[in-house]
């Protein structure tokens, strides 16, 4: 058997991240066809197992190229940053944004030099990195100058939804911007390159054949240019130029039914414009369990899709259900490397 090997990030050591990681780790220990390797400061997570109130030992790794000792055993590659100082839970710290920078280029060298099959990521404090002199916005602008691309973009994936066996994936054209100037970036052009990256990326994670839901930016869709013209000038044409060419694509169509389609299987994938229009419903129907896939780079990199959550940092109250989701989720596609390899090694710089 196969044994895939992914290595999990614990996010900035002083959040919910170690308590996360470990409480993964410890769930899935001892599994014949996966192993999961923690990377970051050991002593931090110790810390979170801790936290977590886990029976488990905490066994530190030089290598991703290890048995796996079995249940109650869970491996972290120490990466020296901290050392036995981790500082104080729950405060925005240089040495913890140091610390989670660091954790993230270990992890993505190990998948680009193969000695992993992908990457697993807890979440990170974006003013402990800024602090620590990173200039990225945040994960994905990180891992895209890592992996030397430049059009790395987010897919949500919803492994549960209301029709069985279906999993809704979620596009964006507009990320980190305010909402008043992904308007603007709303043009033909885009929207037409991410319907393409869409079904790539459909394509790449499995759907053969995949059908795309383009959502509309107004309310009722624009209502025929009475609440704006921004589907008559630019989200229209970019779907039918897609149509024209063979792709089942449909749209636009108004974002208030359009999520409702997708999560009862009609489509594989939907498209929404900007940042909250395809957040707010994923998280809505499916917090733990949405987790996100950034497209476009040649690694396999998985996510959770919340926070630090400071404020209940070492409580141990974190629920690590979203990091399970993006962890299986990750094991799910680990068979699909080659081609995502494949599918975005022509976009390195």
């Amino acid at each position: 058997m196969t044994r895939s090997v992914l290595a999990v990030t614990i996010g900035d050591p002083v959040s919910i991240g170690p308590e996360i990681t470990a409480r993964t780790l410890a769930e899935v220990a001892g599994q014949p066809d996966h192993h999961g390797i923690a990377v970051g400061d050991a002593e931090a997570l110790r810390r979170g197992a801790r936290a977590a109130g886990l029976d488990v030992d905490v066994r530190e790794v030089s290598n991703f190229d290890v048995e796996p000792a079995g249940a109650g055993v869970i491996d972290v590659f120490d990466i020296g940053v901290l050392g036995a100082d981790v500082p104080e839970w729950g405060v925005v710290d240089p040495r913890a944004g140091r610390a989670a920078v660091t954790a993230i280029e270990v992890a993505t060298r190990a998948a680009l030099d193969g000695d992993v099959d992908g990457i697993v990521t807890g979440p990170i404090n974006k003013e402990a990195i800024w602090q620590a002199g990173s200039k990225h916005l945040g994960h994905t602008e990180m891992l895209g100058e890592l992996t030397g691309v430049t059009q790395q973009d987010t897919m949500f994936v919803l492994r549960d939804t209301a029709a069985e066996g279906h999993h809704l994936r979620i596009f964006f054209t507009t990320r980190h911007v305010s909402l008043r100037k992904a308007i603007d970036q709303i043009t033909q052009e885009n929207v037409d390159r991410s319907i393409r990256k869409a079904l790539t990326a459909l394509r790449v994670f499995g759907t053969q054949e995949p059908r795309l839901a383009v959502a509309a930016l107004n309310p009722h869709g624009g209502e025929n240019g009475a609440f704006g013209d921004e589907e008559i000038v630019h989200i229209a044409p970019a779907c039918e130029k897609a149509r024209a060419e063979g792709h089942a694509v449909s749209g636009p169509i108004p974002a208030d039914t359009v999520f409702h389609h997708g999560l009862t299987g009609r489509y594989d994938g939907i498209l929404s414009q900007f940042h909250d229009q395809g957040h707010i419903p994923a998280k809505t129907y499916d917090f733990t369990g949405t987790i996100s896939v950034t497209i476009g780079l040649p690694i396999l990199r998985t996510s959770v899709d919340h926070g630090t959550a400071f404020d209940i940092a070492g409580t141990g109250k974190a629920d690590h259900g979203t990091m399970l989701s993006a962890y299986r989720a990750a094991v799910e596609y680990s068979p699909n490397v080659p081609l995502i390899r494949e599918a975005y090694q022509g976009d390195r710089k």
